[in-house]
């Protein structure tokens, strides 16, 4: 399941993620990729774990933790939006000085999530049906993680549910916290800030908070397939 031609973009990419925190991508996978990927809900045997979301007060819906050996195309999909991203998060990790080179390959990469105790994987699939909605949060799972996220969109707004718009928020220093609303269509991909991003500054850089969340849902039923790129402790 390979990935529209993200890395021939990559320079307009990173400009994007810099400028704005996030990028939202259109039409990156087929609708009968997406309906492939909500296929595998209903196979208990690919998942580690089934979470409540109303059970932690997460909010209102429920998601599924893909387990080891993750399907051919979820791997896929992984390992090349790494790559892809890579450079972009060397670029954020030296602005925020973090002291941290990401390494080119996806593997070494959890190597050093594994290193550090975080062996368990994190792709997920998220389902919202009427009153669904996820409370703003971030997906950090340990010490180690990657500094985007991206999350596929499998569903149509509009004919599927009504509502459900992903929400970021930023939080600067000493200001009010500031909220984008999206609505991406089915096959959409948005890649976002997995916790802070860099913004410039009249001394350089500094640290901006971010989450995400989603809205509630008015009618009808609303999925997605998370991809967070490091391991869970």
């Amino acid at each position: 399941m390979p990935v529209m031609n993200l890395a021939d973009n990559a320079e307009n990419l990173q400009a994007t993620l810099l400028s704005q925190g996030f990028v939202h991508l259109e039409s990156v996978l087929t609708q009968e990729q997406c309906e492939a990927i909500m296929a595998w809900y209903t196979e208990p045997s690919l998942f580690r774990t089934t979470i409540n979301m109303a059970r932690y007060r997460f909010g209102e819906g429920e998601y599924k933790y893909f387990n080891y050996p993750l399907p051919d195309q979820l791997q896929s999909l992984r390992q090349q939006l790494y790559e892809i991203l890579v450079p972009a998060a060397n670029l954020w990790s030296k602005a925020l000085r973090l002291n941290l080179i990401f390494p080119d390959s996806h593997a070494d990469f959890l190597k050093l999530c594994h290193d550090k105790g975080q062996r368990r994987p994190t792709p997920l699939l998220l389902t919202y049906g009427d009153g669904g909605y996820n409370t703003l949060h971030q997906d950090l799972y340990g010490d180690v993680y990657f500094p985007f996220q991206p999350v596929f969109f499998l569903k149509q707004p509009g004919w599927d549910y009504e509502g459900g718009e992903f929400i970021l928020a930023e939080q600067r220093p000493r200001a009010q916290s500031k909220a984008v609303s999206l609505t991406p269509k089915q096959g959409d991909l948005i890649i976002f800030a997995t916790s802070q991003r860099p913004v410039m500054g009249s001394k350089g850089y500094y640290r901006v908070q971010m989450r995400h969340g989603v809205s509630t849902v008015h009618s009808g039923h609303r999925m997605t397939l998370g991809i967070p790129l490091h391991d869970a402790k």
